[in-house]
């Protein structure tokens, strides 16, 4: 069994540092509740509806200052991670991205989004190249997908046959979408049989206001 946190107050867009110091507090707490994992949502580390101007100057490499110093978190609190981030990768541009780190602060898997939702999406980030990561943390087999990645019925079958028994879902899911939480994500679970933990912003940015 592993018990898992899941964390959905407001971050704040833009605010690096500040969100590394929540991300620790957040940590410190679920690993004080007993959590062995705790799930944070899509584009945690900077906010998600910032424009491709600011994704861009905010993005970092997978293994950039900000992994460096969530590892340190995920030492110090004895709990693994998954939180999202903008991942510059100068070869092809900025990803949608997603990093699971170990209690040891080992990056055990690096996810990108592939399926871009609206332009809001597409005005930041590259699409993914599929595959859709998976990594084993304590004997269970994790996948990872960000989003609108699991309102499509393949990619968490895909995850299903390899063997997944848990799909970890940072999402910043906005209004008037609530029936992906309420039919979608249960459906995703169900169909496959793996437990599914799906972890959304809360509060407003700009426009969006998330469910």
């Amino acid at each position: 069994m592993m018990q898992i946190a899941i964390f959905q107050g407001p971050a704040k867009p833009g605010e690096v540092s500040s969100n590394l110091g929540l991300l620790e507090a957040e940590a410190a707490a679920a690993a004080k509740a007993g959590a062995r994992l705790l799930i944070c949502p899509e584009m945690f580390l900077t906010g998600y509806n910032i424009g491709g101007a600011r994704a861009r100057e905010l993005a970092e490499p997978a293994d950039g200052p900000s992994m460096r110093r969530a590892a340190e978190i995920a030492r110090q609190s004895g709990i693994a991670l998954l939180y999202g981030y903008p991942e510059c990768a100068p070869e092809s541009g900025v990803y949608n991205a997603a990093l699971l780190i170990d209690r040891n602060g080992r990056t055990l898997a690096n996810a990108r989004k592939c399926h871009l939702y609206g332009e809001i999406d597409r005005g930041m980030f590259t699409p993914g190249p599929g595959g859709f990561a998976s990594a084993e943390l304590d004997g269970l087999r994790i996948g990872i997908l960000i989003c609108y990645d699991v309102e499509f019925p393949e990619t968490v079958r895909t995850l299903a046959l390899a063997g997944v028994e848990l799909v970890a879902v940072p999402t910043a899911l906005m209004r008037p979408f609530e029936i992906v939480t309420r039919a979608v994500v249960p459906a995703r679970a169900y169909e496959n049989q793996v437990f599914l933990a799906y972890a959304n912003r809360t509060g407003s940015e700009g426009e969006q206001t998330y469910v």
